[in-house]
């Protein structure tokens, strides 16, 4: 999942006092309304479309899955009260609830996600996330239009009855069905207003909150859904979001008591908040790294795997995350974090070299390309516009510059950023990424060919021929060997530029309970509230 802050620099929250808000706790406090600080202006409110965690923050808000999480990030019953599993482990029976409603009051039933999925995998949607579906028989052959959508291997026995078909077993599919790609989407409303469902009036969701207002560029606003089957378990009356990406003005608000909540906190900064505000400010680590893309697309001056090579021994880490970033991040010698379960990955072979042996391979791969400080490359860095994020292109800029190179940088709004990752106009861009859930497969799969994540165009046969013989394995321990070799074969190319593995930082009102730091940086509202006799 992509993020819009200098995540080393902000920010996974931690638990300020109890838990989630058990169900039947008593009627909702009319007054609680939330304000919480969410980085970008969403793209999309779409479930299916968003892949950025400043809308899946919202999305996961207004819709459920099959599955859910706590405030723990565990998963937990979502639409889904129960399942079954096969003992080949290749069907899945999920079990709905009956009392699962949309906010106009029509039943969620089977039929819902046999729609939302088709949908997903239509190649006329190009659904970023649609590869997460591919582990359900013949997703990938209607995803790349070789199969009718109704081929899929789900199908609903009856409105409450779903049941799924594998074509291997898959140990982490459960969690991708708390993702809101696999969310249920409401055919009604789609069919009724087309791209426009997702406005105020129009949606129809099915998760704790509906959809209320949505001013661009300035707030989103969500109210409790009367109709959600816990509904009686939410706290808050309402949620604001609003799309603020600067981490000095989000600070300036969280201070003022305008927001309850802010998902960053500026590097300069930290020392004063770990004083002066120490129950607010919390620091934890998470499943993800901030790694820079190369784009590799045919007639990139970044085709040449000696510039790539030369530009990754020359890059400092450590001084990055000690200089910089300040919040000890791991620095990162590969793509896949450390702490991924069941996985141990590959680093970079030069990870222990002394400072000086790497700069003197960097200056002969350099010249061997053909490039020096008296024949210098010039290369541009694409950025997300905000002071935090500007200071760690130009760190590597001054890295570089003895190798001869010559950096332009270049800053552009979220959304504009993202579009030119993904039209390919750019050479190097910063490209933070957060597991979406718990299994090497979510980072190793950005660099698939034909992957929509996959910015760099980055294609080598053997790599998708190893991550293809590990997605057919039944054995864990052959995946994982397969998924190593796969990653090895990536830094072999020096295939992106990754600088540390994230920790986070954030602020968080003592006034609230029921936010919990997890690995996966998931918080979702339905288990937020406000301590008794604080007030909103």
């Amino acid at each position: 999942m992509r993020l819009t802050t200098l995540m080393g620099v902000g920010a996974l929250c931690a638990l300020l006092a109890t838990g989630p808000l058990p169900a039947g706790a008593g009627e909702p406090d009319e007054a609680a309304v939330l304000h919480r600080a969410n980085g970008a202006e969403p793209s999309s409110l779409d479930p299916q479309l968003g892949t950025g965690s400043w809308e899946s923050n919202i999305t996961g808000d207004l819709f459920e899955g099959l599955l859910a999480r706590d405030a723990a990030g565990e998963l937990i019953p979502g639409v889904a009260q129960r399942w079954d599993v096969s003992a080949d482990g290749l069907t899945y029976t999920f079990h709905l609830r009956e009392n699962a409603r949309w906010s106009d009051g029509t039943p969620v039933t089977a039929g819902d996600f046999v729609y939302a999925w088709r949908r997903l995998l239509s190649p006329e949607l190009g659904a970023a996330y649609a590869y997460l579906l591919f582990p359900v028989a013949n997703a990938r052959a209607i995803n790349h239009g070789e199969q009718a959508a109704e081929t899929l291997g789900v199908q609903a026995v009856d409105e409450h009855t779903l049941t799924v078909t594998l074509t291997r077993p898959t140990g982490y599919f459960p969690e991708l069905l708390a993702h809101p790609s696999t969310f249920p989407v409401p055919e009604q409303a789609i069919r009724a207003h087309g791209s426009r469902w997702t406005q105020p009036g129009n949606m129809v969701s099915n998760g704790a909150f509906e959809l209320t207002e949505w001013v661009s560029h300035g707030h989103i606003t969500a109210r409790r859904n009367a109709d959600f089957h816990d509904a009686a378990g939410v706290s808050l009356q309402a949620v604001t979001y609003y799309p603020i990406d600067d981490a000095r003005a989000a600070l300036n608000r969280f201070r003022t008591g305008e927001m309850d909540m802010i998902d960053s906190v500026p590097t300069d900064r930290l020392d004063w908040a770990r004083r002066s505000m120490p129950r607010a400010l919390h620091v934890s680590p998470m499943l993800g790294t901030f790694y820079f893309a190369f784009n590799q697309r045919e007639g990139s001056v970044l085709t040449d795997r000696r510039i790539r090579e030369a530009l990754n021994l020359a890059t400092r880490r450590r001084i990055i995350t000690e200089r910089i970033t300040r919040l000890d991040q791991p620095p990162a010698w590969s793509l896949v974090p450390d702490a991924i379960d069941h996985y141990d990955g590959p680093r970079f072979d030069f990870a222990d070299s002394p400072l000086e042996e790497r700069m003197a391979r960097a200056r002969q791969l350099m010249q061997d390309a053909g490039y020096s400080p008296a024949h210098p490359l010039k290369l541009t860095i694409d950025y997300i516009t905000n002071p935090e994020t500007r200071r760690i292109p130009v760190a590597l800029a001054a890295m570089w510059q003895p190798l001869g190179v010559d950096v332009t940088l270049i800053n552009s709004d979220a959304a504009v950023y993202y579009a030119k990752l993904r039209q390919g106009d750019f050479q190097i861009g910063m490209a933070p990424w957060v597991a979406d859930y718990n299994d090497a497969s979510n980072f190793l799969d950005l660099f698939r060919s034909g992957v929509p994540n996959n910015h760099s165009g980055y294609h080598h046969p053997a790599y998708d021929r190893l991550m293809a013989e590990a997605g057919e394995t039944l054995d864990p321990g052959k995946r994982a060997r397969l998924m190593a070799d796969a990653e090895q074969r990536l830094l072999d190319d020096a295939a992106l530029l990754p600088l540390y593995f994230y920790v986070r930082a954030v602020m968080v009102s003592p006034r609230l309970t029921g936010w919990q730091e997890n690995p996966l940086d998931i918080h979702p509202s339905r288990w937020i509230r406000f301590r008794s006799g604080t007030g909103q």
